[in-house]
């Protein structure tokens, strides 16, 4: 009787070392995905919100599950959660980029199309007539167009703003070939 016994205090004891071996790992794996998540947080609500939700739900099922002890699926999700957390470090690292670009563009919109607006206000002017209405409403629209880019480049919005920006641009250079003014 003594033998099933020992048998099952044995089975018992090797069960609990198997978790007990298992719980330090998953420990550690969920401090890492939780560190390698809070490292790229801040910019990720920044530039990819709908993606930080995602991985930080997983993050939270990865602790449910550690706090339920089933270390073997949290040391499996850890690695589907770090390569999320990967994959979100990429998309902040290109929306930084593409916002970096936007920003120098617009740096030289600014400088490039007032000027430019400013020559065919000067040119508008001087005209008379149904060309000067056409004119004046091509003019009115360009001005609109570049407040809003304005606004959107102060709103921090590079990219909105570059992309009117250069739409302004666009429209000046046509009207100035439609008044005849020589390319700046």
């Amino acid at each position: 009787m003594r033998t099933p016994a020992l048998v099952i205090l044995g089975t018992a004891a090797l069960f609990g070392f198997g978790c007990a071996s298992k719980e330090e790992p998953a420990k550690q794996a969920v401090a890492s995905a939780e560190a390698a998540l809070n490292e790229v947080k801040p910019e990720a609500a920044k530039f990819a919100p709908e993606q930080l939700q995602t991985a930080e739900a997983d993050l939270a099922m990865l602790k449910r599950d550690f706090s339920n002890e089933k270390y073997k699926t949290v040391l499996l999700q850890a690695q589907d959660v770090n390569k999320e957390v990967g994959t979100l470090k990429e998309i902040v690292v290109a929306k930084q980029t593409q916002v970096a670009a936007a920003t120098r563009e617009w740096e030289e919109l600014s400088e490039e199309v007032p000027k430019l607006v400013d020559a065919i206000q000067g040119r508008v002017n001087n005209l008379s007539g149904a060309r000067r209405e056409t004119a004046k409403a091509d003019l009115a629209e360009m001005k609109s167009l570049w407040a809003e880019a304005n606004a959107a480049f102060k709103a921090g919005n590079a990219t909105e703003a570059a992309d009117k920006g250069r739409e302004v641009q666009m429209k000046a250079k046509d009207v100035s070939e439609q008044l005849g003014m020589s390319p700046a």
